[in-house]
Formats: structure tokens, sequence, C-alpha cells
């Protein structure tokens, strides 16, 4: 009876470990989808490639907003900072983009984190496309003023603010401000740039972030 009890035990704990090996990390099936969508229509080479979260995903007419461009789209909705870094190899190395262009940061506030630990994770992030990408341009697109998390609007702004310090003392970075932008005359939140769930823009708020980004696209 004890040697069965055993071996039921080893068995029993061999599932586990199996069980954990096959547990996939977040988001890995939008990563696939990405790799898919790939192998049945090559991206175009020399691209500028966004990556980030939602308010890239959602941005599916992207390229109508930027002619003359050409713009691969990887961005993975409710991702944070170390989501995407997790898969630069996935999203970013294969394409040899020649400029990068990065929304993400906004859900890492939301989390509950302080901006300089959401700074950090872009340094993070930052780090590992430099490594990899020595010379390749590198922009941020400020975390926006989304009227759903205004309770958060400190926190957004310090982070933008140290990530802008940061980014000056790089070489071949660029700071895209689109916080600003998206307030009024008086400095408050605009409800008409934004979707139902106030989180999520509208054709409005995508207008204002192409005119801001497109003085920092190369051609």
């Amino acid at each position: 009876m004890r040697c069965l009890k055993v071996i039921l035990l080893f068995l029993l704990a061999g599932a586990a470990l199996n069980t954990k090996a096959q547990e996939k990390p977040a988001f890995w099936n939008d990563i696939q989808a990405f790799k898919a969508q790939d192998s049945v229509q090559p991206p175009p080479q020399n691209a500028i490639l966004f990556i980030g979260s939602s308010s890239f995903t959602k941005w599916t007419d992207v390229a109508s907003y930027f002619p003359g461009y050409t713009i691969l789209n990887r961005g993975f909705g409710g991702s944070t900072l170390p989501d995407v870094t997790r898969y630069v190899d996935d999203i970013v190395t294969p394409y040899h983009p020649k400029e990068i262009v990065i929304y993400c940061g906004e859900n890492d506030i939301a989390a509950g984190l302080d901006s300089k630990v959401v700074a950090d994770r872009f340094k993070d992030l930052f780090t590992a496309i430099r490594t990899r990408f020595p010379s390749v341009p590198i922009g941020f697109i400020s975390m926006k003023p989304s009227p759903s998390r205004v309770q958060f609007r400190h926190l957004l702004t310090q982070g933008n603010q140290i990530i802008k310090n940061f980014l000056y003392t790089q070489q071949n970075t660029f700071y895209v401000n689109v916080f600003d932008l998206m307030l009024d005359a008086s400095g408050n939140y605009r409800p008409d740039l934004f979707q139902s769930d106030m989180l999520h823009m509208t054709a409005a708020g995508y207008a204002i972030w192409a005119k801001a980004i497109t003085p920092y696209l190369m051609k």
C-alpha cells in the first residue's frame, strides 16, 4: 500500500508539471496570430513598426492616416510594457524595421503601478530593442488622457515626463506629446475624442495622433 501511494504521488507530481509546461504566456495567441498572418502575407520590408497596446490594436486603418509611409502595426490589446518586452523577438526582430513607434504603459498605470516603475519598465523595453537594433530610431507616444482613467492623471503625466527625460538622453529617439493635444483649452478631458468606453479613441482622436506623429516619421 505504501509503495502504491508513492507511485501515485509521483504520477500526480508529473501531471502537475506537465500541465504547467503546457500553460501559455499571456497574449501568446495574439503573437501566433501575427505569425500566421505573416506566413500568408509576408510583411513589408523597411517599414515603420508600431508596437504597444490596444490604442494601436484598434487603429486598424492606421496606414490611411499616413499616406506615403509604410506602416506595420503589431499592437496587441491589453498589453503592458513587460508583455511587449517579452515578445520583442516575435514582433520586432523579424521585421528589421527602419523606425519603431511605441504606445504602451497606460495599462501599467491603471494596474496601480507607480509612474517610476512604469518608466523603468519602458527602459527595459527600450534596452531590449536597442540591443538588437543599435541605430534604429525609437519613439514613444505619450500615455493619453482617457476620461475613464481621470484618477490616474498625475501618474500618467509624471510617467510621461520621466520617459521623455530618458529619451532625451538617448540617441535616435523621439517623444510625441499627445496628452496635451487631447485636452481642451482649459486643460479638461475631451470625451468627444473617445468611444463610449471613454478609453479607446474615435477617428477624431486618431487624427490628432496622426498629425502629431507624422513629423517624426521617416520616408
